[in-house]
């Protein structure tokens, strides 16, 4: 095999190597870093002795991810304040044929879940993606990971109880969801106390990641009226030259909130029966950097 067949080979599965690294790890830079890796080892492979490229370059990205995020999770005991998955531009013309599909991938891709799956074990996350968000048969996901077939229904059926327990509910229907949260987006920028109580749950909550970077909540709120007050309270103190525009990220929209042509401030919602009950603000400025060029 030529180099440039090889190459046309590892860019066709791109994108599902993005999505499974990216949902193990949470973290973009870290996703595009596996890949990256993944992509050497293939080129360097004895590629004559592999029969299923797709099978072997999604073993080799799990484990090169399951490897890295034992790493990241010791490195998160010293995050300052809620920690929250870096934004993802969310694209799944290459690895979902249908609707029905692309919304498997949307709800296994949304801040909620990545921020439950944070907690799972590195096999248990793994398993959980490889079945969960691209179903893969247990005998095969197995072999990805060098793990016997009931080890592995094991593994699945702690990680999907704990996500079921631990998973906010929302909806995921698309049209409705951005139709709240381009009016969230105009009661919150204009300061709207009451616009944004007709908005919010009464339990509502709002998690707000800066790593200690920028200014940002360092605990939970929780409750309609301490979200909105604080809300109105960023609007009032928000520079004059800010700029907003609405793009999906992990399966939803998000809006982009920018001051001097740069990000500043992401804000994402969950939705349930008409109702926002999850407001994500992400300010580190090290998750919002590659968002410029989207």
């Amino acid at each position: 095999m030529t180099a440039q067949p090889a190459t046309d080979v590892f860019e066709a599965h791109r994108p599902l190597l993005m999505g499974v690294a990216y949902r193990m790890l949470g973290r973009v830079a870290d996703a595009e870093d596996v890949v990256q890796d993944a992509w050497l080892r293939w080129y360097h492979a004895d590629r004559e002795e592999v029969r299923e490229p797709g099978a072997y370059l999604v073993r080799v990205t799990t484990r090169l991810a399951v490897d890295r995020l034992r790493q990241a999770q010791r490195r998160a005991e010293a995050y300052v304040g809620p920690w929250l998955p870096e934004p993802y531009p969310t694209e799944f013309a290459g690895t979902a044929p249908d609707s029905a599909d692309r919304a498997v991938l949307a709800d296994t891709v949304s801040l909620a879940v990545l921020v439950v799956l944070e907690s799972l074990s590195p096999l248990e996350r793994a398993v959980f993606v490889l079945r969960e968000a691209f179903g893969y048969p247990y005998a095969e996901i197995a072999t990805l990971l060098d793990r016997t077939e009931p080890a592995v229904r094991q593994l699945a059926g702690r990680a999907r109880r704990h996500v079921a327990e631990r998973r906010p509910r929302y909806d995921v229907e698309p049209t409705r969801r951005r139709e709240l949260t381009e009016r969230f987006l105009a009661a919150a920028d204009g300061g709207d106390l009451e616009g944004l109580m007709s908005l919010l749950a009464p339990d509502v909550r709002l998690v707000g990641d800066s790593g200690g970077k920028a200014k940002a909540p360092v605990r939970v709120l929780h409750t309609a009226d301490k979200v909105g007050r604080f809300l109105v309270g960023v609007a009032r103190t928000a520079p004059a030259d800010r700029t907003h525009r609405v793009l999906e990220t992990n399966g939803g929209p998000a809006l982009l909130i920018t001051t001097d042509g740069k990000p500043d401030s992401l804000f994402q919602v969950d939705v349930a029966d008409g109702r926002i009950t999850s407001v994500y603000v992400i300010r580190n400025p090290d998750k919002l950097r590659h968002l410029a060029a989207h």
